[in-house]
């Protein structure tokens, strides 16, 4: 038998392409790939408008998904851990490089759980997801974009077409209903 007629085919899931992954198997990457790239292409391109920025991002996310294969824990969706990795990589793009210096000096030596982490945390699984639901579209957006993909206020300003001062003022607005929702 050769590898192709034991490796994972079409009908195998996303956990078991991932165990492959981390088994050295290409094909499995071709196949996660298929799978989840025209979804990540459109989802991308809600928060970017450069197709160029948008298929750099989308290329690092199967890259690092190659290397970090590993990585994945087993808990939750293979989806949900791609889409992760490439909202942040179009994010980082997205964002001016700061000086080597800055940025080795900014590291830590103890890993801390993101606020954006967190913030997902509560959403799979606490009161906050349904919450956000019950949000107007335009302060769901503003959420959205700031909170869960890490947009600053001037970058969701742009994606949005807004002055960044209604963004700030959604936000607050999102926050009051927020607290009132989860009181």
């Amino acid at each position: 038998m050769t590898q192709r007629d034991v490796g994972p085919d079409d009908r195998s899931s996303d956990a078991a392409l991932v165990a492959a992954l981390r088994d050295g198997d290409r094909r499995a990457l071709e196949m996660l790939y298929r799978r989840h790239a025209p979804w990540l292409v459109l989802r991308l391109s809600h928060r970017c408008a450069d197709d160029g920025l948008v298929d750099e991002a989308l290329q690092d996310t199967f890259v690092t998904v190659w290397k970090k294969a590993g990585s994945w824990s087993g808990d939750g969706e293979v989806a949900a851990w791609i889409w992760g990795i490439s909202i942040r990589t179009l994010m980082s793009r997205m964002r001016p490089r700061a000086p080597l210096m800055a940025r080795l000096s900014a590291r830590r030596s103890e890993p801390l759980e993101s606020a954006e982490d967190l913030v997902l945390t509560g959403i799979q699984h606490g009161a906050l997801g349904p919450a956000i639901d019950g949000l107007s579209p335009e302060l769901r957006s503003v959420v959205q974009d700031t909170v869960l993909d890490g947009l600053t206020t001037r970058e969701a300003a742009r994606l949005l077409g807004i002055p960044a001062g209604t963004v700030k003022t959604r936000m607050h607005r999102a926050r009051c209903e927020l607290r009132e929702a989860l009181a």
